[in-house]
């Protein structure tokens, strides 16, 4: 049981990175197709949320872990620090790039690794595929 609800949590903490990414980017990005994508990719995030969200009172009384504010910010100031010489599109995917495939990883890590409830494996399968088509169309914009 714990191991389910510590594979909720760290989905939970990818798409909160990930829209927290995503909403210190968006307004940099010049390409309307490129920030039609983050607005999609923004909702997709807070589908998954909404379906751990969900199925999370099953393994626990408390609420999904979030990730912190000196994480938030630490993100925040890595991204702009990456983006002080360079702040191009073409960057921006770049860093959303690096974040993805940091959660595709942890995605499988977590998938191989544990004995899962079937919808806490299928919710992850769920995340790991979207990432992964996140990846392909992020790609086209480097």
């Amino acid at each position: 049981m714990e191991e389910n609800k510590n594979a909720l949590d760290e989905i939970n903490k990818g798409c909160t990175i990930a829209i927290e990414a995503i909403n210190n980017l968006i307004d940099k990005v010049d390409n309307l197709k490129l920030k039609t994508l983050l607005q999609k990719q923004l909702k997709y995030y807070d589908k998954i949320e909404d379906k751990i969200n969900k199925i999370y009172d099953s393994y626990s009384e408390k609420n999904p872990h979030e990730v912190g504010p000196l994480t938030k910010a630490m993100a925040n100031y890595m991204s702009n620090i990456k983006m002080v010489n360079d702040n191009t599109d073409s960057k921006i995917v770049e860093i959303l790039l690096q974040g993805t495939n940091m959660g595709i990883i942890e995605g499988r890590r977590i998938l191989n690794n544990k004995k899962l409830d079937k919808k806490v494996s299928n919710l992850l399968n769920v995340f790991i595929n979207q990432q992964e088509m996140i990846v392909e169309e992020l790609k086209k914009y480097l």
